[in-house]
Formats: structure tokens, sequence, C-alpha cells
């Protein structure tokens, strides 16, 4: 009994848990643009590609900092219980002395006072027990070739950071296009296995008359129930490969699976059939190559950045304070405080670093030349991509029509294997064997058809249209 009541228990927890799910649950009936669009909004991968932008404005106003002035203020007191005690040569002594012996005067015995050799040294200290100083310092940066080239990077800096998002982006919906048009040829492939089932259950229907009748045996109807059978299971794995797509979608567009998904886009076989084909493409569509573009051209940059730093750089310096001397701690009364500032310029000159900067300016040039190599080889494996795209293109278009033929002829020869079978003049290996023909022209069709989609999405890549 109380087996049976914390199952009951747990059943209505379960049905709370699916039932609040659901509430949360968002639905979304996307077009393949619309996906897209969720897509880059959603997607972490291009979130963090879009953080990346973002951070990098961080650091161009970083860099900008650099070439304005800083202005820093201090404020401080100092308590000195013993101050500190010096030595000096005994330079009171002697002067008191040359004054004894300029006067004549003698000493206790009568004699003449004479200068001694050694007077010694006297201990001092020098301060007050309590200091207080309150300033602003200054520092204007006059010239730096980094810097300056920092600044004019900038704009390049961000390019690239764009660059990459693109790059990124068009990734993401590459395998988008892919996946969404999967699932809508999904659609087709399932849409063919009803008709299928349907077809066999009118023969079914069909076979059982005629066995009632005499003109059929019941290894017939038994036939027709393996196939319907193995339909079913056909069907089934079918649909569980459709929710996995489903499930593999959302996690791409970043969308939470417990959403529901609907495609709105259906297979346009005259779209799919339009020769994209035609015209010449530029290098510069392709998102991959302006994001070498952008590397190249921040190198370029690198390059200028070193030579620069072999120039001196010229930085301006101002200082303003006050100062406090005490022997009590009343600053905030009555005393003086003490003006001290100054303005200069400091000039840094490079002599010798090592070769080091020598160095960082080859290994920059070698870096740009890379990225030249870099951008010619791609145009390469463009060309390549973009002819190997477009040969696969029109095979799957050409195969495509052959298996839409082949599916409608391998129909028609079923029904009329069908009509003769029912008449009495065919035979039940006939009406089974037309049977599969047909299921496999279906097969391939639906292969065909999304082997197109495929080729065409990716020439569309390829040359950057996408």
């Amino acid at each position: 009994m109380h087996t049976k009541i914390k199952l009951i228990a747990l059943l209505c927890i379960m049905a709370t848990m699916q039932t609040a799910m659901a509430q949360k649950a968002n639905r979304h009936e996307f077009s393949i643009e619309q996906a897209v669009a969720y897509a880059k909004k959603n997607n972490v991968q291009v979130k963090n590609a879009l953080l990346a932008i973002q951070a990098q404005m961080q650091t161009n106003k970083e860099i900008t900092a650099s070439a304005l002035p800083t202005i820093s203020g201090s404020i401080g007191t100092q308590h000195l219980p013993n101050v500190a005690v010096q030595t000096l040569p005994n330079f009171i002594s002697p002067a008191t002395y040359q004054v004894l012996i300029d006067q004549g005067v003698r000493d206790g015995n009568g004699n003449p006072i004479k200068m001694p050799s050694d007077f010694g040294f006297i201990a001092a200290q020098f301060g007050t027990k309590w200091n207080a100083s309150a300033g602003v310092s200054l520092q204007q940066l006059l010239f730096d070739g980094q810097v300056f080239i920092g600044l004019q990077a900038r704009k390049a800096s961000i390019d690239f950071q764009e660059a990459a998002a693109r790059v990124t982006e068009e990734n993401i919906k590459t395998n988008l296009y892919k996946v969404y048009y999967q699932l809508v040829v999904s659609k087709t492939q399932i849409e063919l296995l009803d008709a299928n089932i349907k077809r066999l259950e009118k023969l079914d229907y069909d076979v059982k008359a005629l066995y009632k009748n005499g003109f059929a045996e019941r290894i017939d109807i038994d036939k027709i129930a393996v196939q319907l059978n193995n339909l079913s299971t056909e069907k089934i794995k079918a649909l569980n490969g459709i929710a996995m797509g489903y499930i593999g979608l959302k996690t791409l567009m970043g969308m939470p699976v417990t959403d529901t998904l609907v495609l709105t886009d259906t297979l346009d076989y005259t779209q799919i059939k339009e020769d994209i084909t035609k015209g010449d493409y530029n290098y510069e569509d392709r998102r991959d190559f302006q994001y070498l573009s952008s590397a190249k051209q921040l190198n370029a940059f690198n390059v200028k950045r070193y030579e620069l730093s072999k120039l001196p750089t010229v930085a301006l310096g101002a200082n303003y304070s006050k100062l406090a001397q005490r022997n009590q701690f009343n600053f905030f009364g009555k005393g003086d405080w003490f003006t001290s500032s100054s303005i200069g310029v400091n000039i840094a000159v490079p002599i010798f670093s090592g070769f080091a900067k020598d160095a960082r300016i080859k290994k920059a040039k070698i870096e740009l030349e890379q990225t030249n190599n870099q951008l010619e080889n791609l145009k390469l494996n463009i060309d390549q991509s973009v002819e190997q795209s477009r040969l696969k293109y029109k095979t799957a278009i050409a195969t495509l029509d052959f298996q839409k033929n082949n599916m409608a002829l391998a129909e028609k020869v079923y029904q009329q294997t069908k009509k003769k079978y029912e008449a009495g003049t065919g035979s039940n290996t006939e009406i089974n064997a037309s049977d599969v023909d047909l299921k496999a022209a279906q097969t391939n069709y639906i292969s065909a058809l999304y082997d197109a989609i495929i080729a065409r999405v990716d020439y569309l890549t390829a040359i950057g249209k996408l």
C-alpha cells in the first residue's frame, strides 16, 4: 500500500515537472533567414566573437590613453620620533679661533692662542619631527613611435575582430543551412513513408478480399504484413532521427532544447534547379579572405611599430607641491607651507638594445610575408573549392532529375503490376519486386534531393554568397 502511494506521489511530481517545463518552453516558427538571425544572437561562438570586438574597443581606449596626459595627486604625512643625526666638519671653531687670534687674546698661561690642527666634527639634527606634503603631477607623452602606430592601427584592429566574427557567423550559417534543409527533406521522407504505408494498407485490404474469394494465398497476406511492419519500423527510425536533428539544430542556434521549433520553409524543386553557377566570383566576398586581409594590415602596422621604436621618445613632466615641517602635529593651524614646482622635458634616446629591436623588426616582416603566402594559398583553395562545388552542384542537379523521373517511373510500374495482380494475370513476386524497386527509388530521390541542397549551400559558401 505504501509502495503504491509513493509511486502515485512520484508520478504526480513528474507530471508537475513536465507541466512546468512545458510552461517555460517557447514556440518558434522560423524560416531559414529567421533561424540564422536567431543563431547570430544566441549561438555561444558568435556571442564570444562579438564580445571580442568589444574587448578590442577597450584595448583601443587603452592605446588612446597612452597619448593623453596623466594627472596624479598625492598627499601624505611623516612622523620622525628620532630625527636623523648627521656629523659635519667643525666649521664654527676655526672662525672663532681666528677672531681670538686677530684680537690677540692669550690663554691662561699668558701665551697667544694658536689655531688647533684638528677641530673634529659637529653632530647635528636636520629636520623636524613632523612633515606633511601635498602635490599634483602631470605627465604628457609628446612623441613615441610605437604609440603613434598603435593609434593608427585602432581601426584595423576592430576590422580584424569584426572579420573574425564574420568567419564564425559564416561557419555557423553554413552548418545551419545544411541541418535546416536536412530536416525539411525529412518531411518529404515521412510523407513518402506515409504514402507507402497507406498504399500497402490498401493492398492488404485488396489481397484479403481476394483471399476470401480464393484468389490469393495466406502467404500473400503475411508478406504484406511483414512489409507494413518494416515500413513502420523505418518510420519510427526516421522520426527518431528527425527528433535528434531538431535537438542538434536548436543547439547550433543556441535555443533551449525544451522550446518548440517549427520550420516554415519548404523545398521548391524549381528553385533548387536554378543555375547559380553563372558569373564570376571575387575573393573579397569570402569571409576568410577578408579575415586574412585584415591580419595582413595588422602585420604591416606591426613592422612600422618596431621600426619606429628606434626613434627617441619625448615626454613632458610637471610637478607642483606644498611642504610643511612641524615639531608638533598642527598642520591645520598656523604655519608656513613651502611651495615647490618643476617643469621639464625628458628625451630618451635608444642607443643599444642588444639587437633586440632588429630581431623584432625582422620577425614582424617574416610574419607579414607568411600572411601574404597564406593569402595566395587561400586564393588557390578558393579556386579549387569553387570549381569542385560547381561540378558537384551540376552533378547533384542531374542526379536529382534522374531520380525524380525514376521514382515516377517506379510508381507507374508498381501501379501497373498491382492492376495485373488484381486481375489475376500477375504474381505476388512481381508486385513485391515492384514495391522494393519503388522504395529504393524513393530513397534514392530523398538522398539526391538532400545532396542537391548541400551542393547548392557548398557552392554559395565557396563564392561567399550564402
